[in-house]
C-alpha cells in the first residue's frame, strides 16, 4: 500500500482533487468509498471539502499517473509538462490545480507536453505579447496513420470552426469565414503502419495539427475526433499521440529579458529515439 501526503494549496473538494491529482475515476471512488483519505489525522467521506493549508493523506494501491511536472519556476513563470486528460483552463484544470497560474496558450485535454504559464499580470501581458509576435517557437511530434512523406515544408490550407460542434473543418481553398493556416511537417520516422512526424504552426488555430493532418490524409493515432476509430482500437490508443516537445522564448518584453532564449525540451517515450 502506497502513502501519498499533500499539502492543500487551494480549497477544493476531496473527489475533484484526487482526480486532478492524477488518480484515474475508479480509483478515486475506491479511496473515497474505502474511506483511505486522511486529513489533518481524520478519515474522511468522499463529500468534504479541502481547505488551503490541510495536511491530506492518502494510501492507495499504487502512485497516480502525474497530470503534470514542473520543469522550472520562478516568481513569474512556471514551465510545466502536461500529461493528457486535464484542460489549461475551466473547472478542474491546470489553473485551478495551480493557484497564481494564468493560463497564455493552450494544448488540447489530450494533447501533452509543454507549456508556459504566468504568475503575475506584467508575466501574463509579456507573454502573450511574446506569442502574439511569434516570439515563442514550439515544436510538436506526433505519431500518425499510414506511410508519411513530409518533407520539412510549409502546408497550406484554409481552417473554418464548427462552435456549436466543438470541432473545425479544412479545406484546400478558401471558404466563406475561413482562415488561412501555415503548418509545417516533416518525417522523422516513416514506416508502414505509422509514421512519426515532427509539426510546427505558424498560426495557431484550435486543433490545427490534428485538423490538418487528417486532412493531409495522416490522422493521429488515438484522436477520436478527427482520427481513424479502427485503427485507434487496433493500437489501443484513447488519447491522440501529440506532444509539444520543445519550447524556446525568442522574443519578449526588457522587463523579462532573463528569459529570452530560455528553451525546454520535455521528448515523451514513445518517440524519444527520432527526435
Amino acid at each position: 500500500m502506497e502513502k501519498i501526503q499533500v499539502k492543500i494549496k487551494k480549497n477544493i473538494k476531496i473527489y475533484d482533487f484526487l482526480i486532478n491529482y492524477g488518480f484515474t475515476t475508479s480509483q478515486t471512488n475506491k479511496i473515497l468509498k474505502n474511506r483511505d483519505a486522511k486529513v489533518n489525522g481524520q478519515r474522511v467521506s468522499g463529500d468534504y471539502n479541502l481547505l488551503s493549508g490541510d495536511e491530506l493523506t492518502i494510501f492507495c494501491e499504487s502512485q497516480p499517473t502525474p497530470k503534470f511536472k514542473v520543469l522550472f519556476e520562478d516568481e513569474n513563470v512556471v514551465v510545466l509538462s502536461k500529461g493528457a486528460g486535464i484542460e489549461v483552463q475551466g473547472e478542474n484544470s491546470l489553473e485551478s490545480v495551480l493557484p497564481g497560474t494564468i493560463a497564455v496558450h493552450r494544448l488540447d485535454r489530450n494533447t501533452t507536453g509543454l507549456l508556459i504559464m504566468a504568475k503575475n499580470k506584467m508575466a501574463e501581458e509579456a507573454l502573450k505579447q511574446s506569442f502574439k509576435d511569434k516570439g515563442v517557437e514550439k515544436l510538436y511530434v506526433c505519431e500518425v496513420v499510414g506511410r508519411a512523406k513530409f518533407e520539412n515544408k510549409n502546408y497550406e490550407a484554409f481552417w473554418l470552426k464548427n462552435s456549436a460542434r466543438s470541432e473545425v473543418k479544412i479545406y484546400k481553398s478558401y471558404v466563406q469565414k475561413s482562415s488561412k493556416i501555415i503548418s509545417r511537417f516533416t518525417t522523422v520516422k516513416e514506416g508502414n503502419e505509422t509514421s512519426m512526424v515532427v509539426a510546427q504552426i505558424f498560426t495557431g488555430k484550435t486543433h490545427q495539427i490534428r485538423a490538418h493532418l487528417a486532412f493531409l490524409g495522416h490522422p493521429i493515432i488515438g484522436d477520436g475526433k478527427y482520427g481513424n476509430n479502427k485503427i485507434n482500437k487496433k493500437f489501443k490508443e484513447k488519447s491522440q499521440k501529440l506532444h509539444c516537445f520543445y519550447l524556446k522564448i525568442i522574443k519578449i518584453n526588457k522587463n523579462f529579458e532573463y528569459l529570452k532564449n530560455m528553451q525546454f525540451i520535455d521528448k515523451p517515450e514513445w518517440a524519444e529515439k527520432y527526435i
